[in-house]
């Protein structure tokens, strides 16, 4: 049994999907994940809504993130 021929548009369409559904998992979510935590405690109003609003769009691509990022402070010294 042979495998039929792929055509360039069924090529070009794979690629298509799998270039934004990699945006859409890997790229953004990380480069939010990255964003949200260097801004965190200096963000304004309006800069943190909009970043709750990226975080619920991009919500599955922050979860397949969350099992191996910790962001949690590190604990202080208490030698002093």
């Amino acid at each position: 049994m042979t495998l039929p021929e792929l055509s360039n548009d069924f090529l070009l369409a794979a690629g298509a999907y799998a270039g934004v559904a990699g945006l859409y998992l890997l790229v953004v979510p990380l480069a939010l994940i990255f964003y949200v935590r260097r801004r965190w405690y200096v963000a304004g109003s309006i800069e943190r809504t909009l970043l709750y609003g990226f975080v619920f769009v991009f919500f599955p691509g922050m979860l397949l993130f969350s099992p191996f990022l910790n962001f949690r402070p590190q604990p202080r010294d208490l030698k002093a």
